[in-house]
């Protein structure tokens, strides 16, 4: 018999024997919909009232963060817009329940309204459109005599794809001007309608995608989804007044809601004392001048309340090995400032490790699916033994033809784009790779956000792997339009969503089917809104400072540089991503003979890539109460405090909201409680 695997839910694994882990506190629910019950709930004015949301919530997030990059509602795993929307909704049904109950909404339309503004928000968001848009006009615009970007790869770049014309680019950067000339309007009108199609293509395969694996994750490994804790908490009942009367809920609402409401006062009136919680607020580097420690760099000392009492939501293992492998990457540094390597200015190379670290955790995954894939393919061929398909939105069958029809539009539409017919494959791979991984680590562990900026993105592993010489100049010059899925951080990553999404309809008694089509609306919608948000704003406000605009410069600057060193494979990069894949296997090999062992794989692979930085320090807080909590309380005392650890998120989440929804209406800057 082999020894257990210890995983985040209570995971059963074939031939294994498992030990559920108490310290998270947080068990699965199962209540499936049997047979004999008819899942329901999601109705057409549920979808309705949805669509109705969507473009407001899209121009508020364009305007907060990609306009001022402040807020960032969607630089947390939990979308904090989406949740005081959601709160907000929650208390008007209340009082719709006590005056016109037939009237009121159910948690199952509750839960489509959440599912389809967090699709519409991850498309809105820090990670993805907020990139995309302004990379169809960037190379043109800031081409210079100087740069030769227009000699270098403006031959490259599809024309149906982008916005060329100077003096229709002039007022997005410049701004008081009108989206709405028609010559500005039809300028921009075709190339958004192709990307549309793009967004609603790879949205279709990563839903695909998770009601393949919905079942494995859900019911096989029974992994525990901590995001939608608090969603499910709100809506139960369409909002019961049982849980707003707790006490335990108001001493945390205090807490968080005071720290913001005072620090928001502060911005109004300087007078008004401050507590510095920001990551903004102090730099530990500072406190090493000289070599050799000085190499660690900016070393932020954030101490966000709500990220703290995210953290306590996490299993104890996962919040540790998160802090700990951040330090161990801040160590690496000051290591290579001891022991040099000048030839090989990317060392130690982070994202290289990190992505190492992925794969295997990708493999992970698959191999503990590899029964339920076996039964899949059984249902999908038609073999006897196959898995039972009769609880998903649609069959394992139809998924597999929205794979490789949606597939087949991506291929299609990057070739036609320009990027060469050998490297489309790898390059949407790895990126799948990537967002499988991220979906299942959340679904099994939540962590408050999960950035990975810095050369995570396919096409910097593909020109590690293969050479930016094999590569060529026009697929090269393909890589920065799609930067906006597969880049700057996969923060915003559409298939965690969709997963989770089904979740909560399970947890519901929702209709997964009708959820399906609610998020295929949310894909059209959501991509539409985003991009008209986004040109309504800069062609009224042009660019600020820290705008969407100034995060362009990085990888158009980068493709410079490499058209101009095409280079071989990067065999350092390559050992390093090995070396990150190998160094996980042992973790994941030292968990699964070592029921003490405190490391989690994933805690390494967050923490080698640029992200942690901003919340690093609230881990260790949390995972100190946490620890505390249960060495002297228990898991009794730690379930009474679930309360006031939702009381400190709702309570920065709604105060928080409510200063960004001021700086919307007055158009001035007010508190950021959140990182991004």
């Amino acid at each position: 018999m082999q020894p257990p695997i210890r995983l985040g839910g209570s995971a059963r694994i074939p031939n294994m024997k498992t030990q559920n882990q108490p310290t998270d506190g947080l068990q699965p629910q199962t209540d499936t919909p049997t047979k004999t019950q008819r899942p329901l709930g999601i109705t057409w004015r549920s979808i309705i009232l949805g669509a109705i949301l969507i473009p407001p919530n899209s121009y508020w997030i364009m305007y907060v963060e990609g306009i001022w990059h402040t807020g960032h509602p969607t630089a947390m795993s939990l979308f904090w817009n989406v949740v005081f929307t959601l709160l907000v909704l929650v208390i008007i049904n209340m009082g719709i329940k006590r005056v016109a109950p037939r009237f009121a909404l159910t948690q199952a339309e509750f839960v489509t309204l959440y599912v389809m503004l967090m699709i519409a928000s991850a498309l809105a968001g820090h990670d993805s459109l907020q990139l995309g848009l302004p990379a169809m006009s960037h190379p043109f615009y800031f081409a210079t005599a100087e740069n030769k970007w227009g000699a270098q790869f403006h031959q490259y770049l599809p024309k149906w794809l982008t916005v060329q014309d100077p003096d229709v680019l002039k007022g997005f950067y410049i701004g008081h001007d009108s989206l709405y000339r028609p010559e500005v309007f039809f300028a921009w009108l075709y190339p958004v309608l192709w990307w549309c199609l793009f967004i609603v293509a790879l949205g279709t395969v990563g839903m695909c995608m998770t009601i393949i694996m919905r079942k494995q994750w859900t019911e096989n490994e029974r992994l525990s989804f901590p995001i939608v804790q608090l969603p499910m908490a709100i809506t139960e009942g369409g909002g019961n007044v049982s849980f707003f009367r707790n006490r335990l809920l108001w001493v945390g609402i205090a807490i968080g809601g005071g720290i913001d409401l005072l620090n928001g006062l502060h911005m109004f009136y300087p007078n008004l004392p401050m507590i510095p919680v920001r990551h903004t607020g102090m730099d530990l580097g500072g406190f090493f001048p000289g070599p050799p420690w000085n190499a660690i760099g900016w070393t932020p000392l954030p101490l966000y309340p709500f990220i703290i009492a995210l953290g306590f939501l996490l299993p104890l293992d996962l919040s540790f090995s998160v802090w700990f492998f951040y330090l161990f990457r801040k160590f690496q540094q000051v290591l290579l400032a001891v022991y040099p390597f000048p030839d090989l200015p990317r060392m130690p190379y982070f994202a290289h490790q990190s992505f190492g670290a992925w794969f295997t955790y990708f493999a992970f995954a698959a191999w503990m699916a590899r029964g339920h894939l076996k039964a899949v393919y059984k249902r999908v061929v038609g073999q006897p033994g196959g898995a039972d398909d009769s609880d998903e939105p649609i069959s394992y069958r139809m998924a597999v033809a929205g794979i490789v029809i949606g597939g087949a539009v991506l291929y299609w539409f990057t070739l036609r784009a320009g990027m060469g017919p050998f490297a489309i494959i790898p390059f949407f791979a790895i990126f799948l790779l990537i967002s499988i991984g991220i979906s299942r680590m959340r679904a099994e562990l939540g962590p408050p956000a999960h950035e990975m900026a810095g050369g995570m993105d396919a096409g910097n592993i593909m020109a590690t792997v293969v050479g930016t010489k094999a590569l060529g100049p026009a697929t090269l010059a393909i890589f920065p339009l799609m930067w906006w899925f597969t880049g700057r951080g996969y923060r915003t990553n559409m298939m965690p969503c969709q997963l989770e999404s089904f979740r909560m309809a399970n947890q519901a008694k929702a209709s997964p089917r009708r959820l399906a089509w609610a998020m295929m609306i949310a894909l059209a919608l959501g991509g539409l809104s985003a991009y008209w948000a986004g040109l309504h704003l800069q062609y009224q406000i042009g660019a600020k400072p820290g705008g969407m605009v100034e995060h362009e410069w990085g990888h158009w600057s980068e493709l410079s540089s490499r058209l101009y060193n095409l280079s071989g494979p990067d065999g350092v990069g390559i050992g390093f991503a090995i070396g990150g894949a190998l160094f996980t296997g042992w973790l994941f090999l030292m968990r699964s003979y070592f029921a003490w062992w405190p490391f989690h794989p994933v805690g390494y692979a967050l923490s080698m890539a640029f992200g942690v930085d901003y919340f690093w320090s609230c881990l260790v807080i949390s995972s100190l109460l946490k620890w505390l909590v249960m060495r002297w309380g228990g898991l009794g005392t730690y379930r009474r405090l679930l309360p006031m650890v939702f009381g400190v998120i709702l309570g920065e989440y709604t105060v928080g909201a409510f200063w960004s929804v001021i700086s919307v209406i007055l158009r001035v800057t007010t508190y950021d409680f959140a990182p991004g």
